[in-house]
């Protein structure tokens, strides 16, 4: 089922009525069913947000995104009882080999470095070397493939849209719009990893101590090119620098794009669904491959 993702921009109040949710604004007051919300974005210091109402939104896998005072998401609520299995499947994913955890890794880097190579001939018009070097990745990427097309990528990338910048991630724009939407990318990944009763904090690559996220790092990277698109899309159709209203509300557009996988299509928040799914059946032996989609056809 399509989510809807809701955005606070303005000074509101969440409560509920009836087992709804009601989002009050000074203009209007609107209630929706809490089973078709997916996402909620917080983007003001004054929006009130009850208990009742938080908890109702995470007891139907609604993830929660808090941002900063720099617009930037920075942090989320996810629920933590998700699957009828949950206990189970921790464990197979705790005791995950290393051989498949690397395994796992060379997928998701090879589909990341593909994507990357269609998006820029997507960009271009032109023919790159991305899918050579995607071919090269070896058993836990031991040899930075990832890193070599990164390298390529972000040069092209940037010089298509006759940028003299670079890739960073406190950076100048347009990294702030990179940022934007790779945070809402990571939270709609960490909320279908959820739902699928795997433990967003313990990553197949990713092992910083100090990331609750690790595993949603790891399984967003394949998707990143989707991000990258919109910014190519809103630097060629504006001038903007900064997050307005409108440019976040295309970024959460990126929620609903449609992605392809063998003879079926789906929104890409179903599409990560099916893609942590199947990471879920590769812990316990039911798959040997994550199910990543086609970005483009």
């Amino acid at each position: 089922m399509l989510k809807r993702t809701i955005l606070l921009e303005n000074k509101t109040s969440v409560s509920t009525k009836n087992l709804q949710i009601v989002i009050k604004t000074e203009e209007r007051e609107t209630t929706i069913p809490a089973e078709d919300i997916g996402y909620v974005v917080i983007d003001h210091p004054q929006v009130f947000l009850s208990i009742p109402a938080m908890n109702l939104l995470i007891e139907n896998n609604a993830a929660i995104i808090v941002c900063g005072n720099n617009h930037l998401p920075n942090g989320m609520f996810l629920n933590l009882n998700s699957h009828h299995i949950q206990q189970e499947i921790f464990r197979n994913q705790m005791e995950a080999t290393l051989p498949l955890k690397k395994q796992l890794w060379q997928q998701t880097v090879r589909e990341k470095i593909k994507n990357q190579g269609v998006l820029l001939e997507r960009m271009t018009g032109e023919k790159n070397s991305l899918d050579f070097v995607a071919s090269k990745v070896l058993s836990g990427d031991t040899s930075n493939m990832e890193g070599v097309a990164a390298n390529l990528y972000w040069r092209t990338f940037f010089e298509h849209c006759d940028l003299k910048v670079k890739r960073e991630r406190f950076g100048n724009f347009p990294n702030n719009f990179l940022n934007y939407g790779y945070a809402i990318l990571r939270a709609a990944t960490a909320r279908s990893l959820s739902g699928s009763g795997l433990l967003n904090t313990l990553g197949i690559h990713h092992r910083n101590k100090y990331n609750a996220y690790a595993l949603a790092d790891d399984m967003m990277e394949p998707y990143r090119p989707l991000v990258d698109e919109k910014v190519f899309e809103i630097l060629t159709s504006s001038n903007e620098q900064e997050l307005t209203t409108a440019t976040k509300a295309a970024f959460l557009k990126i929620l609903t794009q449609t992605v392809y996988f063998e003879g079926d299509k789906s929104p890409l928040m179903v599409g990560l669904q099916r893609s942590a799914s199947s990471l879920q059946q590769c812990f316990t032996g039911e798959k040997k491959k994550i199910n990543f989609p086609q970005l483009w056809i």
